[in-house]
């Protein structure tokens, strides 16, 4: 009996509290979400059952948990930690990625640029809140709406946080058709959203090709420490226009970003162990996070509003929403949202160039923040 009591007390349902069980209910919502919802299913399902495996409680000192050195989620986090993960998904991004909208009417990369607003603005916040300037800067990437760079980021500056700031920004990419339709009605009026956009002009093979290169040296030049994201993205895109490598350009865009992505969100989704999730700081990032978020989609449309002024062909500034990274989550809200008040309205092709322009800026941030706060 005696080793049977012995046996009892080494199982996680005695080793349970309620933190373990507040996020296991947590997990079991982002697999419902993702499941029944179909809310960004690739982002959140990894993430939820991540969590599910990460508060199974067990005895410290066995290897098993992902903070205990040589267990193999510990080394599995090792693509987090050190920002492998998120470099990779940005080589897929790039190898899936169109410029074709952006080469035709470069004037949208602005709403990109304007979306960004939400970083700087929250960083303010998030240092008022009280939190340190490296935890600050990881906060504010959120308002980027791009996980692997707020992951990427947060794995440079402040780790102690991945799991949080991970968790908030892929909760608020996977609830963009519950928080960017309502911001976008709000601050345009019917005539707005009635507005078409001129069709765009054929953008040639060269110009296509020529893009990532241009772009990788005005970008990285610019800000350096976002090669890792920035230089791996547009080697994926470059793979993808040039041709001749068809191959590994598919390669990178179905096998290695998934793979990627599995063990991204798993092990992120298994650093939210209860005993080190559950804090006050946690519920602060979330509580900035969303803020971030809405003042980057507000951003956005405003600046659009403010350009139209200026133009005569006229922008909807719908597509300023799009201006966040989330792709393509935010360019198809944005495409919905118009055809609601014009089935003949097409807005994603133009939305995209936002979207497109908007992880080039979100990155180029993350840099700046990088290289001003080591």
């Amino acid at each position: 009996m005696e080793l049977f009591f012995d046996f009892l007390s080494n199982t996680g349902y005695y080793l349970a509290d309620y933190r373990n069980l507040v996020m296991i209910v947590v997990g079991c919502i982002f697999v419902y979400l993702g499941t029944a919802k179909k809310y960004e299913p690739l982002l959140l399902i990894p993430i939820g059952f991540g969590i599910l495996v990460g508060n199974v409680p067990f005895f410290k000192g066995f290897g098993l948990g992902i903070y205990e050195p040589n267990s193999v989620l510990h080394y599995l986090y090792f693509g987090v930690t050190t920002g492998l993960y998120p470099s990779i998904v940005f080589l897929g991004l790039g190898a899936m990625t169109d410029f074709s909208s952006l080469l035709a009417r470069p004037v949208l990369m602005l709403l990109g640029a304007a979306a960004q607003m939400g970083i700087f603005t929250t960083l303010l916040g998030a240092l008022a809140a009280g939190f340190l300037p490296k935890e600050a800067a990881s906060i504010a990437i959120i308002g980027g709406a791009d996980g692997p760079t707020s992951i990427f980021l947060t794995a440079k500056l402040a780790p102690h946080l991945i799991g949080p700031i991970a968790i908030a920004a892929y909760s608020y990419m996977a609830l963009i058709p519950v928080i960017q339709p309502p911001i976008m009605r709000l601050l345009t009026t019917r005539k707005e959203r009635l507005i078409h956009m001129a069709e765009l002009r054929e953008v040639s093979k060269t110009e296509r090709i020529i893009f990532p290169v241009v772009a990788v040296f005005l970008c990285c030049f610019l800000a350096p420490a976002s090669i890792p994201l920035l230089g791996m993205f547009f080697f994926g895109n470059f793979m993808k226009e040039c041709g001749v490598v068809e191959r590994l350009a598919g390669t990178a865009r179905t096998a290695i970003i998934d793979t990627a992505t599995i063990f991204l969100g798993l092990t992120v989704g298994a650093s939210t162990q209860g005993d080190v999730f559950l804090t006050p700081k946690s519920v602060g990032i979330f509580v900035l996070g969303a803020l971030a978020f809405s003042i980057a989609t507000a951003s956005g449309v405003l600046f659009a509003k403010f350009m139209n002024l200026f133009l005569k062909s006229k922008i909807n500034p719908l597509l300023g929403a799009a201006g966040v990274s989330a792709v393509p989550g935010s360019a198809r809200e944005v495409h919905i949202v118009g055809q609601e008040e014009d089935p003949t309205n097409y807005l994603l092709m133009h939305a995209m160039a936002c979207n497109a322009s908007g992880v080039i800026g979100s990155a180029i941030c993350a840099g700046i923040l990088w290289s001003f706060m080591l």
